[in-house]
């Protein structure tokens, strides 16, 4: 007999129904009057009970995918079939008290599933792929001649779970490595001018102490691990082989003692900052604090100066009195970190022998922004405030360069690459503010709540009701190269960016997405997984960048006095076209 359920009642301790299989009491049944039928009412089964001496499933059964709990208790069912798997969307499923000896693997693919009933059954093993039930709460074994491993674990406190992490651990992977990314080219690289050429990586490596089986349940602890997962990042970012490394979520112990001085081996130097948290900490405690790391290859670029960026002590700066300013943007100690970069001579091509190479200053940042949804506003601040910062030290660092380096630079001569999470999508306020330059100050992601009166004394206004930057930058990645930067079971999106000069940097190609047909054939639904080492994409673009700056004076008297003076290239004599008429004058 068969009957549609609306509704059942769940008992007041869950953990009852552990043990004792006691679902006849547990939901009430509805039934449709004589009145709707006669109106013409229809109904929609999205529960469904046999009951009776069933010892055989239709294959029609199978079809009603739309199914969220199916009832079989008290039946002579013997076995149950593979295709149970097409029934995706149940949340309940009662198989108590029936004959089962075995039960097929395909009943770990019912990810949805909330309560699993089989007790009282004839069941001496259990398939491994049970573990994959990450999202199961209630578990009935009692009544089953179950091995003692399994019943021991079983009754343990949170002994489901326990069981359950068991047999994911447990389960053999089976499936392929993800095939390699693929390689996107964008454009072709000048031959006719001198050009800087360099990669750039942004990569959010999911420190240790966020990868716990309670953010990432569908996740092996094995493949949880620090010490299998670093391994796999380490050569994940070796193989990329970047020129310029932007990671977060690095713990400072990972910092100091991993990633350092495994990257000095390959040529890199890096630094690091912690969030800001790390200050108010003990030792033992602060090694554990994630922060923000750029590595940079050292036969190209050398340090002139980092900076670190304190949304927190910004907000305080800034908040003028203003509550939510105060509690709300204050309290998150989320970090900026910037590298002021100089280019060295062998990171130039198509520069003439005889021509002085350019030690152009780039201005690299990395920033980890807010991640909760609900701080929209906070998000947008953080970023509004980095952008205002970035600008004071741009302005700072021309008049530095230009006092100690003899490099004719202004702030707008220093060239900006800025990537990280920053936990935004495309459609958001903060990738608006910063791929266009402005932002509306009625914005949504403002919320309720008005920022305007500190906004306005440290940001650029240039409309009306606009707050703006005065950055022209560009993003390598869009929605259509890459659907989504992290990936996880809740939640799929682009939050993860790199920004450029877009007048001053052209992106020669980039590294395209994961594989669609991998995570689908191999019904990846999460990350981390065995064969990907963190919840995030790593992102890879290749920029050709012009140089903006003057050779050095030095260099230029240096190759006049050597009579190689007319080797120099045209471009090269058009961007230093003052000093070389002043030399010419000199020389007649």
């Amino acid at each position: 007999m068969c009957f549609p359920i609306v509704g059942y009642i769940m008992p007041r301790n869950p953990k009852d129904s552990k043990y004792e299989n006691n679902g006849s009491n547990r939901r009430t049944h509805t039934y449709m009057s004589a009145e709707d039928q006669a109106a013409g009412k229809k109904s929609f089964w999205t529960e469904l009970e046999i009951t009776g001496t069933i010892r055989n499933l239709s294959s029609n059964l199978f079809q009603m995918t739309h199914l969220t709990a199916l009832y079989l208790k008290n039946n002579s069912l013997q076995r149950l079939p593979p295709d149970i798997c097409q029934l995706v969307n149940l949340r309940n499923l009662d198989l108590s008290s029936n004959k089962l000896r075995s039960l097929p693997a395909e009943l770990g693919e019912l990810i949805q599933l909330r309560e699993l009933q089989l007790s009282h059954n004839q069941l001496r093993i259990l398939p491994y792929e049970l573990g994959k039930l990450f999202n199961l709460m209630v578990l009935g074994l009692i009544g089953n001649p179950l091995s003692k491993d399994i019943m021991n674990i079983y009754a343990e406190p949170n002994g489901t779970q326990k069981l359950l992490t068991f047999m994911l651990d447990n389960l053999q992977v089976t499936t392929p490595t993800p095939p390699p990314r693929p390689w996107i080219p964008l454009a072709r690289p000048s031959s006719t001018r001198p050009a800087c050429i360099f990669t750039v990586m942004c990569y959010n490596v999911l420190c240790d102490k966020y990868a716990t089986r309670q953010m990432y349940s569908y996740c092996p602890s094995w493949a949880l691990n620090w010490d299998y997962r670093k391994k796999g990042i380490l050569e994940e970012i070796r193989h990329y082989s970047a020129d310029i490394i932007n990671l977060q979520e690095v713990e400072m112990e990972q910092f100091y003692n991993y990633f350092l001085p495994e990257l000095k081996q390959d040529g890199y130097a890096g630094i690091y900052s912690p969030k800001s948290r790390a200050k108010h900490m003990a030792e033992s405690e602060r090694k554990y604090v994630d922060g923000c790391a750029i590595f940079y290859r050292t036969t190209k670029f050398t340090l002139i100066k980092e900076h670190l960026v304190e949304f927190n002590q910004l907000a305080m700066a800034n908040a003028d009195g203003l509550d939510h300013m105060l509690n709300r943007v204050m309290p998150k100690d989320n970090i900026g970190l910037a590298a002021l970069l100089q280019t060295t001579e062998a990171a130039w091509e198509n520069t003439p022998a005889d021509a002085p190479f350019v030690q152009q200053p780039i201005l690299v940042c990395t920033a980890h922004i807010h991640w909760d949804p609900e701080f929209c506003d906070v998000k947008l601040i953080q970023t509004m405030m980095l952008s205002n910062e970035l600008k004071t030290i741009l302005e700072k660092s021309a008049q530095t360069l230009k006092a100690s380096e003899n490099v004719n630079a202004d702030a707008n001569s220093i060239q900006l690459v800025l990537c990280g999470d920053f936990n935004s999508l495309p459609d958001s306020g903060v990738i608006e503010f910063l791929g266009t330059g402005r932002v509306s100050q009625d914005h949504k992601d403002f919320k309720d709540f008005s920022y305007k009166q500190c906004l306005e004394k440290i940001l650029s206004c240039d409309k009306p009701n606009e707050f703006t930057h005065s950055f022209k930058l560009a993003s390598a990645y869009n929605d259509e190269i890459m659907p989504f930067t992290n990936y996880t079971f809740d939640f799929k999106g682009i939050i993860d960016y790199i920004f450029y000069a877009k007048q001053t940097m052209t992106p020669l190609g980039l590294l395209g997405p994961l594989s669609s047909d991998w995570l689908t054939q191999n019904k990846v639904i999460g990350c981390p997984h065995p064969h990907v080492f963190s919840d995030h994409f790593p992102l890879l673009v290749e920029l050709e960048m012009v140089p903006t700056v003057s050779a050095p004076i030095n260099g230029i008297i240096g190759h006049r006095a050597c009579g190689k003076f007319q080797g120099a290239s045209r471009y090269w004599l058009k961007t230093n076209c003052e000093y070389v008429r002043n030399v010419m004058l000199s020389v007649m």
